[in-house]
């Protein structure tokens, strides 16, 4: 079973904004990737030491620098000191148990948001923290791991498609959420497949494997859920903020990314009634197999009981029963026990009870 909760004793006992890398190391080393651009020209470099990505910005520039990897405390400390962030910002930035959420700083905003990739092979979610801070003309994302679906924005801005290079900060925001958002649409379709798949299975022939497995996917519905859900209400909060850092322009886009979180909570919702509908039909196929266990053996039963008694009558040892003398006692009683067996299951053929 999925362990909600993992290693936050770490942070226990500790004073607040201290940071404390929560989570499992997933590279090496950090990389610090600083992407500066407008809407003629772009430059990435991939920054080592880390004080080079922390050179003065152009006032016309948009910059966005990428922090992959958050196990060195060190680095996160050194940028959240250069912009100014707020020290509760770098404490939940390393901090990977951290659920969906908005932080509204004033100048700055965070966002928490869970990347989530199904594994069809072993029907298993997979979720990565990525933190999001946006400040004027700049955005600097924490990820677990280098994220795919960042380096998709990334490749957009390198190509100037759509308003890209001719937007702000706030924008660059948006479409980095609404590359996290996307990808739920492709676990909802991986998960839909495999529940599909189950409960057709479940139809067909309930055993108690397919149980383990519907256990096992409701846990993960269950999971889906918990960490879908909260984006729905970051989303409004960020539409709603008053930082005056999301411009009129760009919230009419996260008005349809609102559209989409709700799309995707309902779907999920859809998929925890299927899990429990699939439970009803796992019990109710097992009660059904039970009572037609039940019936054939009280037919049988039922069929055994006249022959039972006319044995148990010439069973009796008596000296005066005419029958024990008669030459033709023995297949007489023979044939009469195969006519009320045969007159019974055509009785019971007829109730249409066999």
């Amino acid at each position: 079973m999925r362990k909600l909760v993992r290693d936050v004793s770490r942070a226990a006992g500790r004073s607040p904004a201290e940071l404390v890398h929560i989570g499992k190391p997933r590279g090496e080393k950090v990389r610090v990737i600083r992407i500066d651009y407008n809407a003629e020209q772009w430059q990435e470099r991939e920054i080592e030491p880390v004080a080079a990505a922390l050179a003065r910005r152009e006032t016309e520039n948009i910059t966005w620098i990428r922090v992959i990897g958050l196990h060195d405390l060190s680095i996160v400390a050194r940028i959240g000191e250069h912009f100014g962030f707020h020290p509760l910002l770098l404490e939940d930035a390393v901090n990977t148990q951290q659920r969906p959420k908005l932080d509204d700083y004033g100048d700055h905003l965070f966002v928490v948001l869970k990347l989530l990739r199904y594994d069809t092979r072993t029907a298993e979610l997979e979720a990565e923290q990525v933190s999001i801070a946006v400040a004027e003309g700049l955005v600097v994302s924490f990820e677990e791991a280098q994220c795919r679906e960042f380096d998709i924005v990334r490749d957009r801005i390198m190509a100037g498609a759509g308003r890209s290079r001719h937007s702000g900060a706030d924008y660059l925001a948006y479409t980095l959420l609404d590359s996290v958002v996307d990808g739920y649409f492709l676990v909802l379709d991986d998960m839909g497949e495999q529940i599909e798949l189950v409960e057709d299975e479940l139809v067909a022939d309930a055993n108690p494997t397919l149980l383990a497995t519907i256990h096992h996917l409701k846990s993960e519905v269950i999971f889906l859920r918990r960490t879908v859900w909260p984006v729905r209400e970051v989303v409004a909060a960020i539409e709603r903020s008053e930082s005056g850092l999301m411009k009129p322009d760009t919230e009419i886009f996260l008005r349809d990314l609102y559209d989409h979180t709700y799309f995707v909570i309902e779907t999920v919702e859809t998929f925890r009634e299927m899990m429990s509908g699939m439970f009803e039909i796992y019990l109710s196929a097992i009660s059904n197999r039970m009572n037609q266990i039940m019936q054939v053996l009280t037919i049988i039963a039922t069929i055994f009981i006249p022959l039972t008694f006319i044995t148990s009558i010439y069973g009796m040892n008596f000296w005066y029963m005419p029958e024990l003398g008669w030459r033709f006692g023995y297949p007489a009683t023979l044939l009469v026990m195969v006519v009320v067996a045969l007159g019974m299951v055509w009785y019971f053929h007829r109730k249409r009870w066999i």
